[in-house]
């Protein structure tokens, strides 16, 4: 396998990842909108009567997106591990941005 094997490698690899922590948020998004229907009592109408509990009963949901937020929070890290030294350097270019910014407004006031 060439240079060019191994690239397509890895960026397939890389769709893979991206679409599996798409596919995360959707699932995230949806059974956490349905608990929170179901908390809120929206839901009641379309339950069957001995399927409906007190809005107390459904307390649980806020721990569990809470949980599974931070799950979620850990694989997007995870993903964009390769990014990290990318922000740094944006730290770092930001930094000398606003330094030879107030330099320059320093020596605008400097007496020559």
């Amino acid at each position: 396998m060439g240079s060019d094997g191994i690239k397509y490698e890895k960026a397939r690899k890389r769709v893979k990842e991206l679409k599996d922590f798409y596919r995360h948020i959707k699932v995230f998004v949806i059974i956490n909108g349905l608990f929170y229907l179901l908390k809120s009592q929206i839901l009641n109408p379309y339950i069957p009567e001995e399927f409906q509990f007190e809005s107390y009963y459904y307390d649980w949901v806020d721990i569990n997106v809470l949980i599974w937020g931070i799950i979620l929070a850990l694989h997007a890290i995870y993903l964009y591990r390769n990014k990290l030294p990318y922000l740094k350097q944006w730290e770092e270019r930001q930094i000398r941005k606003y330094m030879e910014r107030d330099k320059s407004e320093m020596d605008k006031y400097r007496y020559k």
